[in-house]
């Protein structure tokens, strides 16, 4: 059975107490994660925004967008990764072709 690739977005948080060096390096580490398992792969860094409501105490986060085309076993690894990823407050990843 042939591999079935899909378009998927991941939207995550970083804790902007990180730094600018520890936040770009978070951000090129993803993107590196992706693009060794995925194709298509885009960055749209949104920046410092003020989260809805507060997270650990936290009031800011540094979103960034990432939107890619891999099989499905790729999302999960990376849902584990961003789940175990110091800085990283929170994250949504969004099947779009279902």
């Amino acid at each position: 059975m042939a591999k079935v690739s899909a378009n998927y977005e991941v939207v995550y948080i970083i804790d902007p107490a990180m730094g600018e060096e520890s936040i770009a390096a978070t951000v090129a580490k993803f993107k590196t994660l992706a693009e060794q398992h995925g194709t298509a792969v885009e960055v749209e860094e949104w920046g410092k925004r003020k989260l809805a409501y507060a997270i650990d105490y936290k009031t800011e986060g540094y979103y960034v967008l990432m939107s890619f085309t891999s099989e499905p076993s790729f999302p999960k690894e990376l849902d584990r990764i961003l789940g175990i990823t110091d800085g990283i407050l929170r994250s949504l990843i969004v099947c779009k072709d279902v």
